[in-house]
């Protein structure tokens, strides 16, 4: 089974400095909540990872299907509950691609599908505390 690990240091005020293997992520929030803005929030960096882990997983398929693109990019919108503790409830992943055929659209509605449904655990996660909804613009 693996494990990961992470280790968070606070120093300065709201922000932190979290360790991850040979990797430093700044987070802090903004000065309406008592921080300086010095790094995103955690729950921005949440949305960061999803899109990441979906994106890893559709750059892996769309190479095994042998689909050439370029312009890949991934926005996410979270929205937050209204009460306390504020949870995503809601989130619309966007995907962004230029493919070079026009064919190659049925073959990136099923990476995306894949990546989804199947391979990406972030999403899993995201899918028992948010309903996702998810559209796919080509360039």
């Amino acid at each position: 089974m693996d494990k990961h690990f992470v280790s968070t240091t606070y120093g300065n005020g709201m922000a932190s400095s979290a360790s991850i293997g040979d990797h430093k992520v700044i987070m802090d929030t903004t000065p309406d909540n008592g921080g300086t803005d010095t790094g995103p929030g955690p729950k921005r960096l949440m949305l960061a990872s999803l899109a990441g882990c979906t994106g890893i997983d559709i750059v892996g398929i769309l190479t095994k299907m042998k689909v050439t693109y370029s312009d890949l990019s991934i926005d996410t919108e979270g929205t937050l509950s209204d009460s306390s503790p504020k949870t995503y409830i809601h989130v619309k992943i966007t995907y962004k691609i230029k493919l070079t055929r026009e064919e190659d659209k049925a073959k990136m509605e099923k990476a995306v599908a894949l990546s989804e449904d199947k391979y990406c655990g972030v999403m899993a996660m995201f899918r028992s505390f948010a309903k996702i909804e998810r559209d796919i613009l080509y360039l």
